[in-house]
């Protein structure tokens, strides 16, 4: 058995079954692929995969078992191979971070910027999609960290920690008659068009969550995954805003009128999460506790030793969150 066929075997997964797509993920060829494949399952004497014709159809009860051992053998050797370049120099490598539009346009910039500069070596990649995009990319290792708001805590297999706590905004362009009140209401929102985030990013399910409980049906007529594009079109007069507070800049968005709505929703918070067992190097310790200072590198090896979510909510239920 080599460790080259359990990349293979755990490519294969990854790309749906598609011994093709798992190829070209490898830069490598679709009939070797298929060969070491062969070969893995008569030196195990079972098969991984159900097959029809040529194509894989299912994974097989065994290979569910296989493939999880698989994956835990690359991970710790991954991890090896990181603690020795850790040992070589533990100012050079790489950081990928995937994340949504909102973390990465108004979060993210000033983090990214002190950690550049602190760490000039180390290459910084960030992807952007969706909170369940996101958390499946660092469940495969693709990526180091998800920052998101959503979707996180349906991987078992992420260690997450509380970042912050961010509150919602209502944008309308000035003399909208909402400008007028003392304080907003549901009621008061509803009789408008809405144009907000998609369901699934930066905390829409809460939205939702808000209007149904108070038995009102929002008008949500223009829906987008970055906030901008959102200002843009309350901008054009198609419907009041719904954006995260941190999305609005008092100097870029003189023309529109922010009005809280605190009260409206429940708050959101931001977590950041990385797979468990997961070798952390000394400038991802940094770059944790620059994005969200209270997890410091003792806190976060703390947080690693832990084996359940439930354990890990009960350390930060006392803490005292920023709001933004």
């Amino acid at each position: 058995m080599k460790l080259q066929q359990l990349r293979y075997l755990t490519a294969i997964v990854r790309n749906n079954l598609n011994i093709s797509a798992a190829a070209d993920s490898l830069y490598t060829s679709q009939p070797g692929i298929s060969k070491q494949l062969r070969l893995l399952e008569e030196e195990l004497g079972v098969e991984l995969f159900s097959r029809n014709g040529k194509h894989l159809t299912e994974i097989t009860p065994v290979g569910h078992q296989i493939i999880a051992k698989a994956d835990s053998i690359l991970r710790e050797v991954n991890n090896i191979q990181i603690l020795a370049e850790e040992y070589r120099d533990d100012r050079r490598g790489s950081l990928s971070i995937a994340t949504t539009h909102t973390q990465a346009r108004y979060a993210l910039p000033p983090v990214i910027k002190l950690f550049r500069e602190r760490y000039p070596a180390v290459g910084l990649q960030v992807h952007q999609g969706s909170p369940s995009q996101i958390a499946e990319l660092v469940q495969s290792g693709e990526v180091d960290f998800a920052i998101a708001t959503e979707s996180l805590e349906l991987f078992e297999d992420l260690v997450m920690m509380p970042c912050y706590v961010w509150q919602r905004c209502v944008l309308v362009p000035s003399g909208h008659p909402l400008t007028e009140l003392d304080r907003l209401t549901l009621h008061d929102v509803a009789r408008y068009p809405l144009v907000t985030y998609v369901f699934g990013f930066t905390g829409r399910s809460q939205l939702d969550e808000a209007f149904r409980n108070a038995q009102l049906k929002p008008n949500v007529v223009f829906t987008a995954t970055d906030a901008d594009v959102i200002k843009t079109y309350v901008r054009l007069g198609m419907g009041v805003g719904i954006v995260a507070r941190m999305a609005y800049d008092p100097r870029q968005d003189q023309d529109l009128v922010r009005l809280d709505a605190g009260h409206l929703f429940a708050a959101n918070v931001t977590k950041i999460g990385f797979r468990r067992g997961t070798f952390l190097r000394c400038y991802m310790y940094d770059f944790i506790e620059l994005f969200a200072p209270h997890l410091t590198r003792e806190r976060v090896r703390l947080v690693e030793r832990m084996q359940s979510a439930e354990e890990i909510a009960s350390l930060f239920e006392a803490l005292e969150l920023p709001v933004y």
